[in-house]
């Protein structure tokens, strides 16, 4: 761990402290009303991985009081239902592992087989992908890749003995063969495998339109599963190939002027379109951590800075308390229910957008430590020069690309 970074006034940290400042209860934020819900999940990457490169044990403890809200002292799960088959709540399943590791507390272990358990029983297409809820029967949702595929990873190599991991990048191959548009290389937002639901194209089974956070979730689970994956895994060179496809279909679609990424990513020039904070942080993410670990080279930096830089232009603001804002985000968006969404252009745009949402703001944090790791000496500055002395320089000079 880099304790040195701990001193260093980054985004990061500014984004973590405006976080545990505003909110010290996750669950009792945006609306959640104390249910069990994904965003927790987002958000509290973001502060692991700050956490690991820091060392810092406030942010480990930020972890540990959200989910223990949640966890009980025999692994369940408050307002968890395992028959509900909702792909959503496996995602605060990822904290499970470090809490385990670092407490000793069996609860943590035990919580993390309640959620695997899930999975053994979750009901799937007739290729054998997840379904992304019960209610949404033989649909494949981009969202559903981030929120189940790295727990179901990193619970095989830990607790699974290393077993069934073809399983997992399966989730992909499948996800990708069905929801890849040939022309474009972008990846629809769902499909349905029956071609039934009121939203999708009778013949293809395809949702209308390629929604930018969907596209991130998926970017987001690529690298996600990769850092786990192990390199002599037979689908590895797959997913990294998936990882360059997907990201390079987005390129052609990052605004000329800001840098982001619209809501619907290729309708920028149709009216009611906005730029969206939540899909361009988790983008800028997908890029550092690909850079990262080795699975995009050196010449994704300059789409990376572009990126970074446009994010803070266009999304960050500063409160007078010195709190990080992130403007911009598409509340949720989804396809069918109760609401009968019908994943049009209108649907898309016609969601609330919202400030500080926690998905934007977990994407925001997790992209925000991945790009200072990214810097020329990440980490490594003395006392006149810390991580957002270099980030600023760095933005400013961004411009002249």
């Amino acid at each position: 761990m880099n304790n040195s970074m701990e001193k260093l006034n980054s985004w990061s940290i500014r984004t973590a402290e405006s976080i545990m400042q505003r909110s010290p209860k996750l669950h009792l934020c945006n609306g959640h009303n104390g249910k069990w819900s994904y965003d927790y999940g987002v958000v509290l990457r973001g502060f692991e991985n700050l956490w690991r490169h820091t060392g810092d044990e406030r942010y480990f403890r930020y972890i540990r009081e959200q989910m223990d809200h949640f966890i009980g002292e025999d692994g369940t799960i408050l307002g968890y239902s395992q028959e509900e088959y909702n792909i959503d709540h496996i995602n605060n399943g990822k904290l499970m592992f470090a809490l385990h590791r670092e407490t000793g507390e069996e609860k943590y272990r035990l919580a993390a087989d309640l959620l695997r358990e899930q999975l053994e029983h979750h009901p799937r297409t007739s290729e054998g992908a997840f379904w992304h809820k019960q209610i949404y029967p033989y649909q494949i949702w981009l969202d559903g890749l981030y929120m189940g595929a790295p727990f179901y990873l990193q619970y095989q190599l830990e607790y699974g003995g290393g077993q069934g991991l073809d399983d997992v990048t399966r989730q992909f191959l499948l996800c990708e063969r069905h929801t890849r548009d040939e022309k474009t290389g972008l990846l629809y937002h769902a499909w349905d495998e029956q071609k039934v639901q009121p939203w999708c194209d009778p013949q293809t089974g395809l949702s209308p339109h390629f929604w930018g956070r969907s596209l991130g979730w998926f970017v987001m689970a690529l690298v996600d599963t990769l850092e786990l994956l192990p390199n002599n895994q037979a689908d590895a060179p797959e997913l990294r190939r998936m990882l360059n496809d997907t990201l390079t279909a987005l390129l052609p679609y990052q605004d000329e002027t800001s840098g982001v990424w619209y809501q619907v990513v290729d309708c920028g020039e149709r009216k009611g379109n906005y730029l969206e904070a939540s899909a361009s942080s988790m983008i800028a993410y997908a890029m550092a951590k690909g850079i990262r670990l080795g699975a995009l080279d050196e010449r994704w930096r300059e789409p990376l800075d572009r990126t970074f830089r446009g994010i803070i232009e266009e999304f960050v603001l500063e409160t007078k308390e010195g709190w990080i804002n992130l403007n911009k985000n598409c509340q949720v968006a989804g396809l069918g229910g109760a609401d009968q969404r019908d994943g049009t252009f209108a649907y898309y745009i016609s969601e609330p957008i919202v400030t500080n949402d926690q998905k934007g703001l977990g994407a925001f944090l997790q992209a925000c430590v991945e790009y200072e790791l990214a810097l020329p000496n990440a980490g490594v500055g003395s006392e006149e020069q810390g991580a957002d002395s270099r980030l600023e320089e760095g933005v400013r000079g961004l411009g002249s690309l």
